[in-house]
């Protein structure tokens, strides 16, 4: 009877097929790298691949330590390792021990002459570059509609303004036909006019994004008036469209928080301008009511009705201090003149006529205080105290005769 064997029991006895191999425990396979990841473990997962086959490689973490350089899509690389059957999945792989450098893959090169020739037609130069707009209503995304790309672009976009409106246009992104699937997507935006685009799609290999390395998406990317945002696979996968974009996002995610502007923020901060304004309004008002009252104060000071008060407040004291002024001039006066009418009293006249005495006067009214001033015959009138007589001299006598006699 022929022997039944287990399946792991196949699996281990080819790998001690390839364990007694000397040729498969130490070999070295020229190749590009491709699907090149970095697990979280420090393990490296990638592909060598020539024209006409691949095969599958593991570095593990503690290999690494020789490796000068960090695997990138597209190196073409010479490994150094065994190969080796994986018991549980039935796989043989070559467990790379050490990577050596052999010249740039055909991509790669294809890649960075590309980049060098749209380079030097400024396709890359920031003043081409338009502003992406803050507030977006309208969201075009050029893309599978299958995948996560598409679900991420969605999920975030929605979460953060439930009202934008988000238009897919679902493109090939892969193969022959995504060139031109791309290009269709970034037109029908363009007619449709929404605000932005998002033109991308998930992680892969560098054959899976060899459609946004194309000169030809580039050119439609860079024609493009609308503000463009390139989200092509991870943060490590940097592609000719991002170079062209207006803004390239790391992830499709990333994509979607710098197109659309978080709603939910913006309302705090509409909660925060109101509160300000209002503030600084009440500030305002409270500052002009102060100035109001101050100037309600000077305009009291200063109104015509005021002055009026003050001006006749002050004419009565400036009467008051005149009659004052006054009144003490006229007391003064009046003591002056009694001062002056007892000085006259005893000069005065009247006063030596009412003792008895008199005086006379020519007839032109003249004092006459001498006999020489009338002849004998004039006539003279003579003042008394009640009255005056007219008399005739008669006969004049010098006093000075007399008493010299």
């Amino acid at each position: 009877m022929q022997n039944v064997y287990t399946v792991a029991q196949v699996n281990s006895y080819i790998r001690n097929m390839f364990t007694q191999d000397f040729m498969m425990q130490k070999v070295r396979i020229r190749g590009e790298i491709s699907n090149c990841k970095y697990h979280s473990s420090g393990h490296i997962y990638f592909t060598l691949k020539d024209a006409k086959s691949t095969i599958s490689c593991v570095m593990f973490s503690s290999d690494r330590k020789g490796l000068s350089f960090r695997l990138t899509e597209g190196q073409q690389v010479i490994a150094d390792g065994s190969v080796d059957v994986y018991e549980r999945d039935g796989k043989y792989q070559l467990y790379a021990r050490a990577i050596e450098l052999d010249g740039i893959g055909a991509l790669y090169e294809k890649y960075e002459r590309l980049k060098a020739e749209l380079a030097e037609r400024g396709m890359f130069a920031d003043q081409y570059k338009q502003p992406i707009p803050r507030y977006v209503r309208r969201l075009g995304v050029v893309t599978a509609e299958t995948g996560a790309a598409v679900r991420d672009i969605i999920n975030v976009a929605s979460r953060r303004n439930p009202y934008v409106q988000i238009i897919l246009y679902p493109a090939i992104v892969q193969g022959e036909a995504a060139v031109p699937s791309i290009i269709n997507g970034i037109h029908a935006m363009e007619k449709l006019g929404v605000d932005t685009i998002i033109v991308g799609r998930g992680g892969g290999s560098i054959e899976d994004l060899w459609a946004f390395n194309e000169e030809a998406v580039a050119q439609a990317v860079f024609d493009c008036h609308i503000p463009i945002i390139s989200a092509v696979g991870h943060e490590t996968d940097v592609t000719i469209t991002d170079f062209v974009a207006d803004l390239r996002a790391p992830t499709p995610s990333a994509a979607a928080e710098l197109a659309v502007y978080d709603f939910g923020r913006l309302e705090e901060q509409m909660a925060e301008y109101a509160c300000t304004m209002q503030h600084l309004c009440r500030r305002t008002i409270q500052n002009y009511r102060n100035r109001l009252g101050q100037y309600g104060v000077r305009l009291k000071y200063l109104s015509p009705l005021n002055i009026l008060r003050m001006k006749k407040t002050q004419s009565l004291s400036l009467e008051e201090r005149l009659q004052a002024v006054m009144e003490k001039r006229v007391q003064e006066a009046r003591h002056r003149l009694a001062l002056y009418a007892e000085r006259m009293k005893g000069l005065s006249p009247l006063d030596k006529l009412s003792q008895g005495y008199a005086y006379a006067a020519d007839a032109s009214g003249r004092t006459l205080s001498s006999v020489e001033q009338v002849d004998v015959g004039e006539q003279i009138r003579v003042y008394v105290k009640d009255g005056s007589l007219l008399a005739k001299v008669q006969e004049k006598e010098n006093g000075e005769k007399e008493r010299r006699k």
